[in-house]
């Protein structure tokens, strides 16, 4: 009874260039993602599989550093259990890649970098896993094809590792690259199909699963942060399938009226520290509320991973009783009028910035900011 751990798109040294923000939050959440792999190797040893399987985009890039394949390498070196790495679209097998790199460096004897179609037989000989390694980014071809004529001994439970999008089946948003039948499966009378590419763990029959990415890297994919615990009793058994939770940092995308932005980022709930928050903001918004605002997300971004905010929708509606506050008077008041007669004028090219200079000023004059 082969027991495996399906996880994919681990994509070690993910830079996460579009978040912006702080660097150092960027190297954490790429930190993170090799942390994940020793929680991966911490649950194949408590749970005593025969092997994990790693669905593809094992690594980001091809351009990766020796530095992250070597600690990549070591890390899996420590847990005794094979492991199988599939070239995703990410890192595929191409003339000069990591794989290349990786075999001049010398694997690990429990580490087996699967860039040929070459059967796998593990567990004893009970277990022919049929590796489908992407060769380069996009295979016109079904990359699962080839396994229907795969020959392997008779009574050995099957297993293939693909890397691609399953067609029919993914969310519209899915890349339709490296397109996967969705009777893969069926068609080459494997007892399980492990597969990689979609970041959420998604069943797409009772024995074809996504493992998803075991550390969560994005706003949009759910059920992502986790990795499958796979056991097949027999050949033509139906496979056992168990959530295992991997992930650490949680990410988050909100769009909230301002009134709401505090309760909202309360109700995400303890630890703060883990989460990773897209939020968009929207309503109309007086000076006084709006400094206000910008108080509660100060004070947030330094509680949280990260707090990416998107203001673009946010208009400002400075009220009679703002006005009052900066004073109708004298040079600040001649300013004030300027800056209040181009705000209301949505078509003068400067309209934005005299809303943000009416900002500035309310909170240097009024809040001594």
């Amino acid at each position: 009874m082969p027991r495996l751990l399906h996880t994919a798109d681990w994509q070690l040294g993910k830079q996460y260039k579009g978040l912006g923000g702080d660097p150092d939050c960027r190297s954490d959440l790429r930190n993170e993602r090799l942390n994940a792999v020793r929680r991966l190797g911490g649950l194949a040893m408590q749970h005593a599989v025969d092997a994990v399987l790693v669905a593809g985009d094992v690594f980001d890039m091809n351009e990766v550093s020796d530095r992250l394949v070597r600690q990549t390498l070591n890390t899996l070196g420590q847990f005794s259990v094979p492991w199988v790495l599939l070239p995703g679209n990410h890192d595929p097998a191409v003339a000069e890649s990591v794989w290349t790199r990786i075999e001049r460096l010398g694997c690990p004897s429990n580490v087996y970098a699967a860039v040929t179609r070459a059967p796998i037989l593990l567990a004893r000989d009970c277990l022919a896993v049929l590796p489908a390694p992407l060769l380069r980014r996009h295979e016109s071809a079904d990359p699962t094809e080839g396994f229907a004529s795969t020959l392997t001994p008779a009574g050995v439970i099957r297993v293939g590792l693909a890397h691609g999008s399953v067609k029919n089946r993914l969310p519209v948003e899915a890349e339709s690259h490296n397109l996967i039948s969705d009777t893969a499966a069926a068609t080459a009378h494997l007892d399980y199909l492990a597969l990689g590419d979609w970041h959420g763990t998604f069943q797409v029959t009772p024995n074809t699963w996504y493992s998803g990415t075991p550390e969560p890297d994005g706003f949009q994919q759910q059920n992502s942060g986790q990795a499958l615990l796979v056991e097949i009793d027999e050949v033509g058994a139906p496979p056992r399938i168990q959530t295992l939770q991997t992930g650490v940092y949680r990410w988050r995308r909100l769009k909230v009226d301002f009134r709401a932005v505090e309760s909202e980022l309360v109700a995400l709930g303890e630890p703060a520290g883990n989460l990773v928050i897209g939020m968009r903001v929207e309503g109309a918004i007086s000076l006084r509320e709006r400094a206000a605002l910008d108080e509660v997300i100060q004070q947030w971004e330094a509680r949280v991973k990260l707090l990416r905010v998107n203001l673009a929708t946010l208009a400002s509606a400075p009220t009679e009783a703002d006005f009052d506050e900066l004073g109708r008077q004298g040079f600040v008041g001649n300013v004030v009028e300027r800056l209040r007669a181009i705000q209301l004028d949505i078509k003068h090219p400067d309209h934005a910035i005299a809303g943000a200079a009416l900002q500035r000023l309310y909170a240097e004059h009024v809040l001594g900011r």
